[in-house]
């Protein structure tokens, strides 16, 4: 059970505190309910691209890590589809720096043309670096855009294409903050040897001058059910064949994503699964086969994603797999399976709470999902599932009108 106090300040900043006195350290995460999903699909990559300019000095301060360096701190951040976390730890004696730093950024970037600058190169040399010039790079885009066809899920968060970062401008990265980055929009959590009361004073003093904004509504284009199978066939400069396929579910809350993360298990969660099991191992048709899901929060996708044997024909280990998917559709899964995958799953869950950073993290991912104590109880609906939940949702998931298929074929 992890334990919290959470308070709203009046320009809508949500605060969670954790207080844990076993440790000297602090970690102040703060989230922003803004992703990859909620950019224009003309000037994608921008939530990104603001993970990186959040670093490049706001107006008060203008280098962000020197000051938390000197108070032996330590930071970073990541964005997804769904949203953009901003998290640092430091010695619980230090803690009003990271309060200082956090709230200056929020209260305005310094918005340089030089900064830009400096920060579009950066993502534009990782956008080359990791998507256009690496062997499968190009993999998920291709699969998103085959995926989705209207939901802005069908971009990567790197962003659509490298023209949108490289044509940004100040005003469209002005305009971005300001509708996104405001306290209404973010959550602040605190975790380690702090007080509630101290956080208390601390976020009224550095965050409750900050400008409310105006809370962000999202209104989403919803993606239509898939009526019939889509397939892609790419041939590269890659040293394998490569199978990727693609498959809808529900949304983050939805029983359908509880029972769809136990088949990812089931499939493919490590050496004793069963796709490992019967195509790596007894078949002998892929080197490395995974099953698994995004945890995005509107309805997404579960994947199997392997690279073939050399020599293996690619309509050979496809329909391998899917030999694999009828199984789980037709028969019901041992109870002993299934509760292995729930044992794991619980262990996953455990361990995820063991540091006080992801104690602060999961906090904020669940305050954004809509209620924070569902980290003491989501597990709850884990064990609830049944060997029958397990097989209709097979069902619905596998079902052939619902799949999306890549063959990336190696020139060699």
């Amino acid at each position: 059970m992890v334990h919290y106090n959470r308070f709203v300040l009046d320009n809508g900043l949500r605060v969670l505190v954790h207080e844990d006195s076993s440790t000297p350290m602090a970690v102040v995460n703060v989230m922003y309910d803004v992703g990859a999903k909620d950019e224009d699909s003309n000037k994608t990559g921008f939530a990104h691209l603001f993970e990186h300019l959040m670093f490049g000095g706001s107006v008060n301060i203008p280098e962000y890590d020197e000051p938390l360096q000197r108070a032996g701190g330590e930071n970073n951040a990541y964005t997804t589809n769904d949203l953009t976390n901003y998290y640092c730890s430091l010695p619980a004696e230090n803690i009003e720096t990271a309060f200082w730093l956090e709230s200056d950024r929020m209260l305005s970037l310094a918005f340089s043309k030089k900064s830009l600058e400096v920060q579009r190169k950066v993502v534009c040399e990782e956008f080359k670096e990791n998507y256009i010039n690496k062997p499968y790079g190009d993999v998920w885009f291709k699969m998103r855009e085959l995926a989705f066809t209207t939901h802005p899920y069908k971009w990567m968060t790197i962003g659509k294409e490298l023209s949108h970062i490289e044509i940004a401008t100040i005003d469209d990265v002005k305009a971005f903050f300001f509708k996104h980055y405001r306290p209404v929009n973010a959550i602040l959590v605190v975790a380690g040897n702090v007080t509630t009361e101290q956080v208390k004073l601390l976020a009224e003093k550095w965050f409750g001058s900050i400008e409310k904004g105006e809370k962000y509504e999202r209104n989403l284009p919803a993606e239509p059910v898939q009526t019939a199978p889509r397939k892609l066939e790419v041939t590269a400069d890659v040293p394998l064949d490569s199978l990727v396929k693609t498959w809808h579910i529900e949304a983050r809350l939805d029983k359908g994503y509880y029972v769809a993360d136990l088949i990812t298990e089931i499939l493919g969660g490590g050496g004793s699964s069963r796709l490992y099991q019967a195509l790596v191992k007894e078949k002998q048709l892929f080197s490395s086969l995974d099953c698994y899901h995004f945890g995005s929060i509107d309805k997404g996708l579960l994947a199997i994603e392997g690279k073939l044997v050399k020599g293996v024909k690619i309509e050979e280990a496809d329909a391998a797999v899917n030999e694999q998917l009828l199984k789980i559709q037709a028969e019901l899964i041992n109870d002993n399976e299934l509760q292995k995958v729930k044992n794991k799953t619980e262990s996953v869950i455990a361990f995820e709470d063991m540091s006080i950073m992801s104690r602060a993290s999961s906090l904020a991912n669940y305050e954004l999902l809509g209620d924070a104590n569902l980290m003491n109880t989501e597990l709850e609906r884990y064990q609830a599932i049944t060997a029958e939940d397990i097989r209709e949702y097979s069902r619905t998931i596998f079902n052939e009108n619902n799949s999306n298929t890549l063959y990336y074929r190696s020139k060699n």
